[in-house]
């Protein structure tokens, strides 16, 4: 039998590799299409999967603060007076904002990623400053104001403000307040820090103080806090 190809054999042979060669190309493509779709089906998992599990972190977090505010605004009952079903009353005010600053912290944390934790951490700084421990509570409020949220920070900064005062350190709440006249916020509009800044200095540089009083009429002439400044300046001495 004769060895020799011919050339329709030759053109077969030639379509055969062509064909073979398409369709592991086309077997290569789907490879990788399989490769590609199984990363972007794991990348949808992992994010609808931390959706799901900060929302529902989210809604523990805000069940665990609600039962710590019921402790922070619970009712002092006369002393005798029996105890109420369901009602979350104290005797002494000492006991319950040391049990509240206790669930505060506690909230804050096992959620502090969360903005219930960060509430939480607010409220258990106040209730260590209803309890005269003002070192903590000024630590906590720090924490607060480096967490990352500009209106918690915010807040935290004009209340750690507020603790120095207390405390005898008006020039570290005058400093504090300069930087929020920079950067105030919505929960602490520039004018009630003006107005804190202005009666901070009222006795220490009066003229600057009249000056903040001043401008809080002017440039705030309907509001609350405007009210306030023209009373301050009526007893302002200079």
């Amino acid at each position: 039998m004769s060895q020799h190809i011919s050339r329709k054999e030759l053109k077969q042979d030639e379509i055969r590799d062509t064909l073979a060669h398409g369709a592991e190309a086309v077997l290569t493509h789907q490879r990788a299409a399989w490769i590609i779709a199984g990363i972007v089906v794991g990348v949808l998992v992992a994010v609808f999967g931390w959706r799901f599990w900060s929302e529902r972190q989210t809604l523990k977090a805000s069940a665990a603060l609600d039962g710590a505010m019921k402790v922070y605004e619970a009712r002092i009952r006369v002393p005798g007076e029996p105890e109420q079903p369901g009602e979350v009353t104290y005797v002494e005010e000492k006991n319950k904002y040391e049990d509240a600053a206790k669930k505060f912290a506690d909230v804050a944390k096992q959620y502090g990623r969360t903005r219930p934790g960060q509430m939480a951490r607010y409220y258990a700084a106040l209730s260590l400053e209803k309890l005269g421990r003002w070192d903590e509570a000024q630590k906590r409020l720090r924490e607060v104001e480096s967490s990352g949220d500009p209106e918690f920070a915010a807040l935290a900064r004009f209340n750690l403000a507020e603790t120095y005062e207390r405390t005898g350190k008006p020039d570290q709440a005058a400093a504090l307040y300069r930087q929020l006249m920079e950067k105030p916020g919505v929960l602490v509009p520039k004018p009630l820090v003006m107005l804190a800044l202005a009666n901070n200095l009222s006795t220490r540089n009066p003229a600057e103080a009249q000056k903040l009083y001043e401008q809080i009429k002017k440039e705030y002439p309907d509001s609350a806090v405007a009210d306030q400044a023209d009373r301050a300046l009526e007893s302002l001495k200079l």
